[in-house]
Parts: C-alpha cells; sequence; structure tokens
C-alpha cells in the first residue's frame, strides 16, 4: 500500500513539474504518468546507485549540491526512455531536467510529508 502511495506521489510530482517548468511536457492520459512514475523509480533504483557512488568525491566536495545534478540527469534518462517507450514525457534538455529534478524533489518532500503525517495518525 506503501508503494502505491508514494508511486501516487511522484506522478503528482511529474504533473507539477510539467505544469511549472518550460522544456519539460507530458502529452497523454493522467494515469499514465503513474507508469512514468514506475518508469523513474526503475531508472533511480538501477542507474541512480551507480551514479551516486561514482561521483561521491564530487558530491562531498559540493557539500551534496551535486545530487541535483544526478536527479537531473536520472530525470534527463528517463524522459528519453518514456519517449521510446511512447509514455508520453518529453524533456528537452539538461536545464529543463535540472529544474525539473528540483521541483519534482521538492513537490516529493512536501507531499510526503503529508502523506506520512497522516500515516502516524
Amino acid at each position: 500500500m506503501r508503494f502505491l502511495l508514494h508511486l501516487v506521489v511522484t506522478a503528482v510530482a511529474f504533473w507539477v513539474a510539467t505544469r511549472l517548468v518550460s522544456g519539460l511536457s507530458y502529452v497523454g492520459p493522467l494515469p499514465g504518468l503513474l507508469l512514468v512514475a514506475l518508469l523513474f523509480g526503475v531508472v533511480n533504483a538501477v542507474l541512480g546507485g551507480l551514479l551516486r557512488i561514482l561521483s561521491l568525491p564530487v558530491t562531498f566536495l559540493t557539500l551534496g549540491l551535486f545530487a541535483l545534478v544526478i536527479n537531473a540527469v536520472l530525470l534527463w534518462v528517463t524522459g528519453t526512455v518514456a519517449g521510446s517507450l511512447g509514455l508520453g514525457l518529453h524533456v528537452d534538455g539538461f536545464l529543463p531536467a535540472f529544474l525539473g529534478a528540483l521541483v519534482i524533489g521538492i513537490t516529493r518532500a512536501v507531499l510526503n510529508t503529508v502523506v506520512d503525517r497522516r500515516g502516524r495518525r
């Protein structure tokens, strides 16, 4: 149940990012964002860990700010894979990916806080 809840949170975060960030777009039905969120989770699980380990020295030197670049790369890869699978997500380049990753991260943090608070009551 928690997995599905966090999947919905990620899908909502993607929807918010596509509305706020120019160069990040989604064309398709809203439930299709659940597939995009699932794909993002898979890309993050498969590629994210490797990228974080390889970039650990740079992330340490930048006091963690390089993690934003890694998240942008993961979003860009997700957009490329989603485009080839016909899922409707399109990322125009690195800057939209960077801003989109920032919006998605903030939105997920806020929504997960709300979801976690409701789960404790």
